[in-house]
Formats: structure tokens, C-alpha cells, sequence
């Protein structure tokens, strides 16, 4: 029995191993099962050189493990080891010193494995005790064991392996016994080996007899040694990319299409991406793509090689080209990475483009599902958004569907207002929305849809892109202020008279919210009230919500637009009985406000141009005297004029109305309504 230390020069390297190099204890499984199919894979190559002239045998690596004992095996029928190369490739980790490796590595979990080859020392993460049984496949070798309890310190002597291959037994601490458990090496190698290039068993295959399962004592083989994406895409059909998305994805619906990754320069990648369907909102579930290195998993985490927008696909990216760092668990970021994150995003816009050119009604049957994608590339990517814009789809409040510069040429004879611009109308709910798009239709106008939640910011990047245009959601203002063709003529009112109107009206409506008052002359079969939302606030409040935060915008109370329609009967109606009730108590206000004002304007007067330290203190006293005279009189008048509203029945109906139809008239305050509704029509 010889005895020896690992070749490294600090009794630290095993602490840092534990600790440092890997991010996640779990992937020892992965490592160890590697390092066997590598050596199964060597094997098949000197076969096929004809150095080695044996027989192979059915090549595969096996795993056991015994949960009472703490034990788990990983066995493989390879190459295997003579003493030299245990000493060679276990004894002298490949580095020139432990001190080095610590001043420059400990802090930055990168590229250790490709530089290092400390795959195997990961045992050590999980184990108190790791032990080696090998015997060579070369001529006359001999049985080779191996031993180390997690320190400098080997034990290397004469082993009992009678077969060709490696046995590599962990004997696990007390922290990591779960792992030897039949549930956790399943998860383990379903998640890390389900697609490796050799067989891989673990436990045995049962059927049902005698009224229970029993073991057949044949292998169960947990893996999948030829992946669909190892083949050519010549030799599949649409059902075979179907099963396979299936088995990666059981409880999934059936995607929508697929994209099969195939390039071998200036890199080498194959995949498989699948267009997943994300109709109602963004599944916030972008760990659906698989990262594979020569069939060996790395990792579902793949912002670093795809687009943000991509990682919304499902599927496999399998590339030896990819750096990675010592766990195998993140990316790092190099040319490489760039190349093949630029090249995928130009295969996902050549497929949806062939989509587009060759089968255009499938392209629209899929597109609900599709635009949220689409739509969150071309807001992140320049370059995808130069692509899409000849794929890309508009859809109309029909259900009809038009390129961009197919829609233009439908719109621009009737939706160009005074000014030259274009103006785009859509619709975020066609149901809530139905009275404001029925207007618009009956002037001849389209509405789009634009229902998904990335609509507010892709609004404005549309509106960014398009020569002269903007987009106005359909219920923002009346139709024919959205689309302007002449200037409206104003109500012949005087100011004093708005002031008390919009006084009349903004008492009714509820509390919380800013009302913006405007009375116009919209047409005696319009609305007697409208209420509206401006697009500008809507659209960034609805902005800084997607972006999870409350900006300026998001912070400001909901504002609205009340329209009052001078020409609709019942405003006229509400103007008549106002007069009737009001006329002699304003005329009163009128009187008692005139004199304080005249005072007050002959004292500005007076005063203008003067600094103020040259005005006489019993002026600015006169001054804000006469002020809080005036201020309390209107507050009166106010007060009067806001009871009168709150009593006026007609008042209330044709401001519920307009609230209800904005989906704003709720609880007590729709009870009333449809009570006083059923009392004006008995």
C-alpha cells in the first residue's frame, strides 16, 4: 500500500473545493457521471481506431447507492485507470501551485474546470471519504484502489475491480446523507444526465404482478442517449418535435412551432427552440431553455446567450463552444457567447419571416399567442425590430389582419386629421370600449387591437417609428377631437358661465380623481357627457405600473377629461332649470362681488411695476383683504351651485351614465343609479 499527498502546495485546496469553486453542491452527481461517460466514450474511440481489440461489451454507466450506509456508486465499464494515470490524473491536480490558484481564483467563480479539470473533486463537496476502483483497459493492467478522506493525505494500492472500467464510491458526510436517497439521485440525474450519450441506469425496470410492482432485474435506463437535436433535422417529422417537447415539458400544451438549431461554423451549435404559447400574459417562466454541453446539462439559466426577449422560448441549446465557469452554472461573457446569441436571434426572425412569406393564415391563427413575443424583441432589440417589422401583424377590431404597410394604405384617405398626421385608433377591451368604437366606425374610422400588457410601451415605440403618426386609444376623447378634420366651433358662452357649469358637474363626480372640464359642441346625438382619460397620463401611468414602480407619472392621481355636450338636449334642459332656480341668487353674488373686484383691480393697477418693499403695508393689507372678500363670496357661490347639482336629478343620470360606461359607476353608487333610472321611466 502506497501512501502519498495530492500534489498541491496548501492543505487548503479542500476547504476552497467545498466551498468556493462550486455554487451548488448538487452538481457532483453531474460531474462524476461525466467524467464515466467520457470514459465510455474514449473506449468506443480506440475501438473505432482498432487500439483497443476487445470486445466493448454493452457500454454503460451505472449508479446505486445505499441510503442506510451514506453510500452512492458510479460505476462505467470504460477505459479505466492503471496506477501511473491515477497518479497522473487524481494525485497532481493540474495546476502549478495551490497558492496561485487561491490569490487568483478564490474570489471569482470562473473557467476553473476548463483550466483545471477538478470535475472529480467535486465528490468532496458531499463526502468525508472517496474511493477509487479501477482496472485499465490496457493489456495486463492491474486492479487499481484508490482512497481519501477530504485532506492531502491518499492511500493508492492494489484494488479488486475484475472487470475493465471505474467504480468511483462516495461515502457521504453527515450534512449530504439525503443524496444517496433513491427520490434525490433521480431528481439528480433526471435534471443533469437526462440527455448524456450513454446509457445511464439506476435501479431496475418493475411491472405489475401478482397485484404489486416487483423488479424485473433488468437495468432502468434514465436517460436519453440520442436527443433529438443530435439528429437531422431531414430525418424528422412534426411529430417527432412534438413528442420531444413533451418529454421535456409533460404538463405543457403542444407549442405553436419550432425552430431546429444546426450549425457547425463558426461554431458549433444544435437545438431545438420551441414558440410556447403566452396568449394572456408574459409566463414569467423563462428558465424553460436548456443549456446542454455535449449533451451534458449546464443550466436553465441563458440570459448571458440569448436575447432577454428569447428567453421566453422553451427548448435545448447544446454548444462545446460556450465557456463556463466551475459550477457549469453560469455563462460567461465572450465573443462566442455574442456570435451564437446573434445568430438565434436570426434564425427566430428568418422562421417567423418564412412563416410570414409561405403560410401567412397559419402566422395569423397563431398570432395572439405570438405577439406578446414578438412585440417584447422588437422593444428590445433594434436589430430584431428591423426584421419584424415585414412579419409583423396589426389586428383590427374584426379580427382582420394587415402588415404595417398594408394598414397605413387602408387608413391614411380617411384617419388624417388637419394637421397632415395619421392617426392610428385602437382598442385596449373591444367590450368596455364597444360605444367608443362603434363611433368611430360610423365615420368610417378602423380601430386596432392592442390588448396585450407590453401595448402601452409598443405604442410608443410605434409611434416613434412611424413617419407622421400617432396612436390614440379609441375612449381618450371624443372621435372627432382625436381625429380633428376642422376646428369645432365654441359654445357662445362666457367664461363666468363655464366656471359654474364645470362647478355643477365636478360635484357629482366621485372624489379621488382630477376632472379637466370642457364644454363643446359635440352634436345633439352625442352623449350629453363623456368622460375620457388623456392618452399622454394613461399611457405612461399604464407604462410605470409594467415597470413595477410608481414613477412621477404612476404617483399623480387618475386624471380625466369630462367632456359636456352644449349641444345635447338634457345639458340644455339642466342650463334651463339652473336659470329657473339659480338666476336670482347668482345675479345676488354678481352684485356683492362687483365692488371688491373693482377695488381689487384699481389696486393692481396702482401697484404695478412697484417692488415690492415700495408698497404701502395699509395696501398690501387693502390688497389681501379685498381677496378673501372676493375668495369668500365665490366659495358660496360654489357651494350653491355644487348642491343644486348633487340635487338635480338629470345632473346625476347623464353623469352616471358616462361613468358607466367607462366601467367607473360602482356599488352604492350603480345601486342609486338604476333606481333612479326606473324611477324617471314609471
Amino acid at each position: 500500500m502506497q501512501k502519498g499527498t495530492i500534489g498541491v502546495t496548501s492543505e487548503n485546496i479542500f476547504p476552497i473545493i467545498k466551498k468556493f469553486l462550486y455554487s451548488d453542491h448538487e452538481i457532483f452527481l453531474r460531474e462524476l457521471v461525466s467524467n464515466a461517460v467520457d470514459a465510455t466514450q474514449k473506449l468506443k474511440a480506440l475501438a473505432l481506431s482498432g487500439e483497443f481489440k476487445g470486445e466493448t461489451g454493452e457500454l454503460r454507466v451505472k449508479v446505486s447507492s445505499d441510503p442506510k450506509k451514506g453510500t452512492i456508486t458510479i460505476s462505467d465499464n470504460g477505459i479505466g485507470m492503471t496506477e501511473d494515470e491515477v497518479n497522473r490524473y487524481i494525485n497532481q491536480i493540474a495546476f502549478s501551485s495551490a497558492g496561485e490558484f487561491l490569490d487568483k481564483y478564490k474570489d471569482q467563480l470562473s473557467n476553473i474546470i476548463g483550466h483545471f479539470g477538478l470535475g472529480f473533486y467535486s465528490a468532496f463537496m458531499v463526502s468525508k471519504k472517496v474511493e477509487i476502483q479501477t482496472l485499465s483497459w490496457r493489456e495486463e493492467a492491474q486492479p487499481v484502489k484508490w482512497s481519501c478522506e477530504g485532506d492531502p493525505a491518499y492511500e493508492i494500492g492494489k484494488g479488486k475491480r475484475k472487470e475493465r472500467g471505474t467504480d468511483i464510491i462516495l461515502y457521504l458526510d453527515d450534512e449530504s446523507k439525503e443524496f444517496a436517497s433513491e427520490d434525490k439521485i433521480n431528481y439528480l440525474l433526471n435534471k443533469y444526465c437526462k440527455f448524456l450519450p450513454v446509457e445511464i441506469a439506476y435501479g431496475k425496470e418493475t411491472e405489475w404482478k401478482d397485484g404489486k410492482q416487483v423488479e424485473t432485474g433488468k437495468d432502468k435506463i434514465i436517460n436519453n442517449p440520442s436527443p433529438l437535436w443530435t439528429r437531422k433535422p431531414s430525418e424528422l417529422k412534426d411529430e417527432d418535435y412534438a413528442n420531444f417537447y413533451r418529454e421535456l415539458y409533460p404538463m405543457q400544451e403542444d407549442p405553436l412551432f419550432h425552430i431546429h438549431l444546426n450549425v457547425d461554423y463558426p461554431f458549433n451549435l444544435t437545438g431545438i427552440l420551441y414558440f410556447p404559447k403566452i396568449k394572456d400574459k408574459i409566463e414569467v417562466s423563462r428558465n424553460k431553455i436548456q443549456l446542454y454541453c455535449n449533451q451534458v446539462f449546464v443550466t436553465d439559466s441563458v440570459e448571458n446567450i440569448v436575447p432577454d426577449f428569447l428567453t421566453l422560448l422553451h427548448g435545448v441549446i447544446d454548444s462545446p463552444d460556450i465557456p463556463l465557469n466551475v459550477s457549469r452554472s453560469y455563462l460567461q461573457s465572450d465573443s462566442n457567447v455574442k456570435k451564437i446569441s446573434s445568430h438565434i436571434t436570426k434564425k427566430v426572425a428568418d422562421r417567423l419571416e418564412d412563416i410570414y412569406k409561405n403560410d401567412r393564415k397559419s402566422l395569423e391563427e397563431k398570432w395572439d399567442n405570438l405577439k406578446i413575443f414578438i412585440e417584447y424583441g422588437m422593444l428590445t432589440d433594434e436589430k430584431f425590430y428591423e426584421r419584424a417589422e415585414k412579419f409583423s401583424l396589426l389586428k383590427n377590431t374584426v379580427g382582420k389582419f394587415f402588415s404595417y404597410d398594408e394598414y397605413k394604405k387602408l387608413i391614411e384617405s380617411e384617419q388624417t386629421d388637419k394637421n397632415k398626421k395619421l392617426v392610428y385608433l385602437y382598442s385596449t377591451d373591444v367590450q368596455e370600449q364597444y360605444s367608443y368604437i362603434e363611433s368611430a366606425r360610423n365615420r368610417g374610422y378602423d380601430v386596432l387591437v392592442f390588448d396585450s400588457q407590453l401595448d402601452s410601451h409598443f405604442v410608443n415605440l410605434l409611434e416613434s417609428k412611424f413617419k407622421d403618426s400617432s396612436f390614440m386609444r379609441v375612449d381618450s376623447d371624443h372621435i372627432d377631437k382625436l381625429i380633428q378634420k376642422t376646428d369645432k366651433e365654441k359654445p357662445l358662452i362666457s367664461e363666468s358661465e363655464v366656471k359654474d357649469i364645470s362647478t355643477v358637474f365636478e360635484a357629482v363626480m366621485p372624489s379621488g380623481s382630477h376632472y379637466s372640464v370642457s364644454i363643446e359642441n359635440l352634436g345633439e346625438n352625442e352623449p350629453a357627457v363623456l368622460i375620457t382619460r388623456s392618452e399622454f397620463m394613461r399611457r405612461y401611468r399604464e407604462m410605470s405600473a409594467l415597470n413595477g414602480g410608481m414613477n412621477f407619472y404612476g404617483s399623480l392621481p387618475e386624471s380625466y377629461n369630462l367632456t359636456i355636450n352644449y349641444s345635447h338636449s338634457a345639458i340644455k334642459k339642466i342650463m334651463e332649470q339652473k336659470s329657473d332656480k339659480l338666476s336670482l341668487d347668482i345675479s345676488a353674488f354678481d352684485s356683492r362681488v362687483a365692488d371688491p373686484v373693482k377695488a381689487l383691480d384699481e389696486i393692481k393697477e396702482s401697484i404695478k411695476g412697484k417692488k415690492e418693499d415700495d408698497i404701502d403695508l395699509s395696501v398690501k393689507e387693502r390688497k389681501e383683504s379685498l381677496e378673501r372678500e372676493i375668495e369668500g363670496i365665490n366659495d358660496e357661490r360654489k357651494k350653491l351651485l355644487a348642491t343644486f347639482g348633487k340635487e338635480n336629478e338629470i345632473v346625476r343620470q347623464v353623469c352616471d351614465l358616462a361613468l358607466l360606461s367607462n366601467g367607473m359607476l360602482k356599488g352604492e353608487d350603480l345601486n342609486r343609479f338604476i333606481k333612479r333610472s326606473l324611477s324617471l321611466i314609471s
